[in-house]
C-alpha cells in the first residue's frame, strides 16, 4: 500500500468527507463494489456511517431498514478473538451457516453483494468502529492475500477512525474547537515539537506531562517520552514510520494511559495551522478481563505478537505459548521483545498489568 494512500487515510481523521474516496480506493484494491465505516457511541447509542459512492444507496436501505442495529454479521467481527480484517471463512462454521444469515439471505445477496472482509475496533473509549469492503458475490471470496494488505494497513485506520468518531463524522473546523469536541486529552504540534494548540482536559494531566519553556511538552514516562520525541520529529517525513500508539505512565499515581500519535496529512492541516501531528491519549480503566480483542487496535502489533501479548495476559509462560503454536523459543522470545518495545514495557509483568487494565466497552 502507497504512502500517498495512507496519507489519505490521516486526512480522513479531521476531514471525514475524503473517508467515501479513501474506501472506494480501499475497495478497488480489494476488487469489491465499495466500502463503509460505521461509528457507534456506545454513551448515546448514537450510529453513523459513511460509505463510498457506488454502494450508498445500498447502506443508506440498509441503515434506514433497521439492518444496522440487528445481531448479524457485523457483530461477528466483535466476537472474534482475531483483531484484524476478516472473511467469511473464519466467521462461519460452514457455508450453510453462512447462507442462513438473514444479513446474507435477505438482504446482500439479493443485492448482488454477498462476499466482504471486514474489522471491528472496540476501543475503551466506548465506541465501536467497523471497517468493511463489500465484494459482488458473482466475483468470490476476498482472497487472503489481500485481507494481508488491509492489516497492514489496520493501525492507521483504527487511528484516523477513532478520531473521525468522536468528530461524529463531521469535519472540524477550527483548533482550539476541534480539540474540545474530541472529548479526550489532546494537542496539535509542528515540525519543532511546539504545541500549537491544546485543549483543557490534556492540561490538567499533571501527573502525565510537563510543559517546558517555549510551548513544548514532555511526559514525565521517560519510555513513552522518547517514543513522542522521535514521533514528533517524524511526523513531516513520509516515508519515516515511527511507533505511534504507545502507553503514557502516571509519575506517581500508577495509573496509564494510551498515546496516539496522529499525523496530520493534505487537508486536515487547514485545521490546524503549521501543525504536523495531533497527540490522543485515551484512558486506561480499572482491571476487567484480559482484552484479546483490543490489542492490536491500540498498539501496531503484527498478528503473531498479539497473540503472544494475549497469551502472556492470559498467564502463559513463554515455552507454553512456543509449545502450542508449534514454534521456537527464540521466535516466542523475539515477539515478546516485540511486543515490549512497541508497547513502551520493559517487563512481561508490565505487559501483563497494562493488559489486564484495559477494559472492554459493553456492547
Amino acid at each position: 500500500m502507497s504512502q500517498n494512500l495512507i496519507d489519505r487515510i490521516y486526512e480522513c481523521a479531521f476531514a471525514p468527507e475524503f473517508w467515501p474516496d479513501v474506501l472506494d480506493e480501499l475497495a478497488a484494491k480489494s476488487e469489491a463494489r465499495g466500502g463503509v465505516f460505521f461509528a457507534a457511541d456506545l454513551h448515546t447509542g448514537a450510529i453513523k456511517w459513511v460509505s463510498s459512492p457506488k454502494i450508498h444507496d445500498t447502506f443508506a436501505d440498509y441503515a434506514s431498514g433497521g439492518w444496522i442495529t440487528r445481531k448479524c454479521l457485523r457483530n461477528r467481527l466483535f466476537e472474534s478473538p482475531h483483531a484484524g480484517f476478516l472473511t467469511e471463512d473464519e466467521l462461519y462454521q460452514s457455508p450453510k451457516e453462512l447462507a442462513a444469515d438473514p444479513t446474507y439471505r435477505d438482504f446482500l445477496r439479493p443485492r448482488g453483494l454477498g462476499w466482504f472482509t471486514g474489522t471491528g475496533i472496540s476501543l475503551p473509549t466506548k465506541d465501536l468502529l467497523i471497517i468493511t469492503l463489500e465484494r459482488e458475490y458473482d466475483r468470490g471470496p476476498v482472497e487472503r492475500s489481500i485481507v494481508d494488505q488491509l492489516d497492514a494497513l489496520r493501525p492507521h485506520l483504527a487511528r484516523a477512525a477513532l478520531m473521525s468518531a468522536r468528530l461524529r463524522l463531521e469535519r472540524a473546523q477550527v483548533a482550539a474547537e476541534t480539540l474540545r469536541l474530541v472529548g479526550l486529552p489532546a494537542l496539535a504540534f509542528d515540525e519543532r515539537g511546539k504545541v500549537i494548540a491544546a485543549n483543557g482536559l490534556i492540561e490538567a494531566l499533571t501527573n502525565h506531562i510537563r510543559w517546558l519553556a517555549r510551548d513544548r511538552i514532555a511526559l514525565k514516562d521517560s519510555s513513552a517520552d522518547a517514543m513522542l520525541q522521535e514521533a514528533m520529529k517524524t511526523q513531516h517525513i513520509d516515508s519515516a514510520t515511527p511507533t505511534r500508539s504507545f502507553v503514557v505512565r502516571s509519575a506517581n499515581s500508577g495509573s496509564s494511559m494510551i498515546g496516539h500519535v496522529i499525523p496530520l496529512r493534505r487537508a486536515a492541516r487547514d485545521i490546524f495551522a503549521e501543525s504536523v501531528g495531533v497527540l490522543l491519549l485515551t484512558p486506561v480503566t480499572q482491571p476487567q478481563a484480559p482484552p484479546v480483542e483490543l490489542v492490536r487496535s491500540l498498539f501496531d502489533l503484527t498478528p503473531a505478537e498479539a497473540r503472544v501479548a494475549r497469551s502472556l495476559s492470559a498467564g502463559e509462560t513463554v515455552e507454553a505459548i512456543a509449545s502450542f503454536g508449534g514454534v521456537s523459543l527464540n521466535t516466542v522470545r523475539s515477539q515478546v521483545r516485540c511486543v515490549l518495545e512497541k508497547t513502551g514495557c520493559h517487563r512481561q509483568a508490565e505487559v501483563i498489568a497494562l493488559l489486564s487494565g484495559i477494559a472492554m466497552p459493553q456492547r
